[in-house]
């Protein structure tokens, strides 16, 4: 047996419950054969035990009190994976369907989006099973304070700097900022995605979509292709797929579809963003919500964007939204180019497809690296005590993400896999984490 598979089967049967866990693992693992197969030091050091494996697991009660009076209880939680080349860096997301699986995957990918964009950051995850939707603003913040009055004593700005991810945007990070601050009287930059009045950075909230337009279109252009002209499906309507709609209109790309939880909206003609960023970021409402404005629009119900005929592809929704039979659709209708903005959007049998089919395929952790990027780059003005323009902050941006293109494509093609970029990303990433951990000993 392999020492890949001795590893994963080891995983498997240590955390069985956590399938999302599982998976991001084993498309990792399984890719970074051809390096572990050139040179043993990994094995003997042990590193893909201890990669997987979270220097710690940190899981906690948080009570708070609604509107109506009554104590409610959600369980909250921080995942410390890997600190090799710098303090803990990952979001915080409050949904429903948050479990322990569920962070210590995106705390695991975590580690190598972090490594790719070169800066000092480790990899962490960490929220709660607490729905922010329907909560009052008062409801918000005494959840969010009672959250950090726990989660406070584990991180801080050279340990562990937490963002915002699904569920926590900057109404949230400025109650949990301003929570710390309370307790610890600190005014340090413990945490990324603040108000711009508060050592926030300009450019953050565009961060995540404008990256991933960036290496999506250095990705196009390696292979002799454009933006410019063509036809893009996005499934999403929060801040990735809304300012990836932006910058993908700026390139010259017609954006025909997005959607949220309940349904997802065709314009034949073009989103209208400026519709859609009212809809969601002003009133916060649904996507049918669009049909008023643009009523030779087509809402659907349910799942659906992955049906509709494109050339490129932007999966910003959630984990495994696109599955094997949508990936085959794709590939079938004529989608040459896929740019993961969400976290793990596509399973791996769909990465498979795309794979086989020649699909270009940019994996989230490359492709989606922006926001973490500029969040780091937030903790240097911080640091700083500076404030760059949005122009410097998204040229710093645009070179972090053509950056990682050209690394993992170098990657991919140094180890007889030109043009796969999922063994190209993960390769690069991790090569950077290994080393660090052999060259710090046992820890």
């Amino acid at each position: 047996m392999s020492y890949v598979d001795r590893v994963l089967e080891n995983l498997k049967a240590k955390n069985e419950a956590q399938p999302e866990f599982i998976q991001a693992a084993t498309e990792v693992l399984n890719s970074l054969k051809p390096l572990l197969d050139k040179d043993d030091k990994y094995e003997k050091n042990a590193i893909l035990e201890r990669i997987t494996e979270p220097e710690r697991q940190i899981m906690f009660r948080v009570p708070w009190v609604d509107d109506n009076g009554n104590i409610q209880v959600n369980r909250g939680f921080r995942v410390q994976f890997n600190s090799a080349i710098g303090p803990y860096k990952g979001g915080l997301r409050f949904h429903p369907s948050v479990n322990l699986g569920i962070i210590k995957f995106l705390g695991f990918e975590q580690i190598f989006k972090n490594s790719l964009t070169t800066l000092p950051i480790g990899g962490g995850k960490g929220g709660s099973d607490f729905d922010p939707k329907g909560k009052s603003d008062r409801e918000i913040m005494a959840f969010c304070q009672s959250f950090m009055t726990e989660l406070y004593r584990h991180i801080g700005q050279d340990t562990d700097v937490p963002a915002g991810d699904i569920g926590v945007g900057g109404r949230e990070v400025g109650y949990l900022y301003g929570q710390y601050k309370r307790i610890t009287s600190l005014y340090e930059g413990v945490l990324t995605g603040k108000g711009l009045t508060f050592g926030g950075s300009l450019a953050r909230t565009e961060a995540t979509g404008y990256g991933l337009i960036y290496l999506t279109n250095a990705m196009l252009k390696a292979a002799g292709k454009s933006l410019e002209g063509q036809t893009v499906v996005i499934s999403g309507s929060g801040n990735v797929a809304i300012y990836a709609c932006q910058k993908a209109q700026q390139y010259g790309a017609k954006v025909v579809t997005m959607s949220d939880s309940t349904g997802w909206i065709y314009d034949k003609n073009g989103i209208d963003l400026d519709a859609m960023r009212e809809i969601k970021e002003v009133k916060r409402g649904r996507c049918k919500d669009y049909i008023a404005k643009h009523p030779d629009a087509e809402y659907h119900e349910g799942k659906g964007v992955w049906t509709v005929k494109c050339d490129i592809a932007l999966p910003c929704a959630t984990q495994n939204e696109l599955n094997e039979q949508d990936a085959k659709t794709l590939v079938a209708n004529g989608c040459y180019a896929v740019g993961e903005g969400a976290n793990m959007p596509s399973t791996l049998e769909a990465i498979d497809v795309f794979i086989k089919g020649g699909v270009l395929f940019a994996p989230a952790k490359a492709a989606n690296a922006g926001g973490v990027a500029t969040s780091a780059l937030e903790m240097s003005q911080n640091s700083e005590r500076l404030s760059w323009t949005f122009d410097e902050v998204d040229a710093k941006l645009k070179g972090i993400m053509e950056g990682i293109y050209d690394n993992m494509a170098s990657a991919a093609k140094e180890f007889g896999c030109e043009g796969n970029f999922v063994v190209g990303a993960n390769i690069a990433g991790f090569r950077k984490v290994a080393e660090a951990m052999i060259a710090q000993g046992v820890c």
